[in-house]
């Protein structure tokens, strides 16, 4: 009856253990073999202590044995602790003193469930703050346009009389502000990328020379090329922001000197970017939440909390991820992977803004654009620029306004994002009308190719001069219809 009985337990995919008070092994079934990695004779005789640490067992077993646990029978726990060195959860049903001096234990390795639902639940957590940011960075674009636009057009009458250096830290602040809106948008991986063929180790050793400026002397820069990489498909200059904001956390790792390492490869189609540091390391509570934005362990003041959020957003929008690895006072590797570029992939061109001597004129624009005080101030940059313009606030009304002056239209200048109708589907309604489509928040637009042809794309918040050359080279470019199937 015995030998069946171990027969039985033998077969159970769970592990089956009995131990006496003295937390020893009695008893195990070929589970517990396999997961304790000991055969039955090393096994029976161990103690608990040799897998999971005396001072974690004592505790455990104390509670375990409190005679009102022990007068409730069966027990269920999740155990999740550190065992053999590696993190371990489990789910636990036990049943103390279910004969004298013995325990009975049932355990399940929930490990790789538990490490996936942490994964799920993060990526929950980190969409749902990307959503907000991007959410956010929309009304504050919107809010930063305004005072940028008002704050040049004062500056421009003002000149340089009393109020001007006023006027120029307003800029600059405002101009600071946008650089945060970016930030927050790159995180939330909803800025528009302009994706380009891109050798890595040419992007990489070409900031060198600029990193070497700024983190300073006490920190030794190593390149490690490696040979043949093939090109990624990515925006370059997020690219290199996202290797600046890299060796920025990293020069912040050593404050006292070291080295910092940047190292390409390609494994499995992908091309792989490695920045390494000798810092001080990454404690593992800290670990989790270092991609979050606006988590800072830096004092007030020397830091935002944004620059792995940013590179989290960059890197995950161009299609790759980023991984870290991090052992405390050994230093941190954090390492970038990008989809090698196809065989035959066509960069898409970026817009090269030519430089006019007139970027006015004295066409006919349909504005469109939901907020007020955007909306005026377009029409005051763009009628003193020369332009006609026909202003609406609602899709709607710049439908009625093309219906009533028909071909007198040139180009219609829209926000992405409005209540009702987006400006794509009022630029679907005119086609095919030249269009500039805005916004400041781009999650509608995975990038140019996904606008109409011949369209263009400008992002909120920008200077005047931007606005007017963005609005010629589109009046001057040849008029694209798209041909049907």
């Amino acid at each position: 009856m015995q030998t069946d009985l171990q027969a039985i337990l033998d077969a159970t995919m769970d592990v089956v253990a009995v131990f006496d008070s003295d937390r020893r092994f009695v008893s195990v079934n070929e589970a517990a073999c396999r997961f304790y990695e000991r055969s039955r004779a090393e096994l029976v005789g161990c103690r608990l202590d040799d897998f999971i640490g005396t001072e974690r067992a004592e505790a455990d077993w104390a509670g375990f044995l409190e005679p009102e646990r022990i007068a409730q029978g069966m027990l269920e726990n999740v155990w999740d602790g550190v065992q053999d060195g590696r993190r371990v959860v489990l789910e636990v049903r036990a049943r103390p003193e279910f004969l004298p001096d013995r325990h009975l234990f049932v355990l399940r390795d929930i490990t790789e469930r538990r490490v996936l639902e942490d994964q799920l639940r993060q990526a929950q957590k980190m969409e749902a703050v990307g959503q907000l940011a991007g959410g956010i960075a929309h009304d504050f674009n919107n809010l930063l346009t305004v005072i940028a636009g008002y704050g040049e057009i004062a500056r421009r009458r003002i000149g340089a009389g009393p109020g001007a250096n006023e006027l120029g830290e307003i800029a600059r602040a405002a101009e600071r502000a946008g650089e945060l809106t970016r930030q927050l948008l790159a995180f939330a991986r909803r800025q528009v990328l302009e994706p380009v063929l891109v050798d890595v180790n040419e992007v990489a050793a070409g900031l060198v020379p600029m990193l070497s400026r700024l983190i300073g002397e006490t920190i030794e820069i190593a390149m490690l090329a490696g040979d043949d990489l093939p090109p990624v498909l990515a925006d370059r200059v997020q690219l290199e922001q996202v290797i600046v904001n890299l060796a920025i956390n990293a020069r912040d790792a050593m404050p006292g000197g070291g080295t910092l390492a940047i190292e390409t490869s390609v494994v499995d189609d992908h091309v792989r970017l490695a920045v390494s540091d000798t810092g001080t390391g990454i404690a593992p509570d800290v670990l989790e939440r270092i991609f979050e934005p606006f988590y800072t362990t830096k004092a007030v003041g020397l830091g935002t909390g944004l620059g792995l959020a940013t590179v989290h957003g960059i890197v995950t929008q161009s299609g790759g991820r980023v991984d870290v690895i991090s052992d405390a006072g050994l230093g941190s590797t954090f390492t970038v992977s990008l989809p090698a570029a196809a065989d035959g992939t066509r960069a898409a061109r970026a817009v090269e803004h030519r430089a006019a001597p007139q970027l006015g004129g004295d066409e006919t624009l349909l504005l469109c654009e939901n907020e007020d005080a955007v909306r005026a101030l377009l029409e005051l940059v763009l009628t003193g620029a020369g332009y006609s313009v026909l202003a609406a606030g609602h899709p709607s009304d710049a439908l009625a306004l093309a219906a009533r002056e028909g071909e007198a239209i040139d180009a219609l200048v829209t926000d992405v994002v409005m209540p009702g109708m987006s400006g794509l589907e009022l630029a679907a309604r005119l086609a095919p009308l030249r269009t500039l489509f805005i916004s400041g928040y781009a999650a509608e637009v995975a990038g140019r190719g996904a606008l109409p042809a011949g369209s263009a794309f400008l992002e909120k918040p920008f200077d005047h001069g931007t606005l007017l050359a963005e609005v010629r080279d589109l009046l001057d470019a040849p008029l694209r219809i798209e041909s049907t199937p």
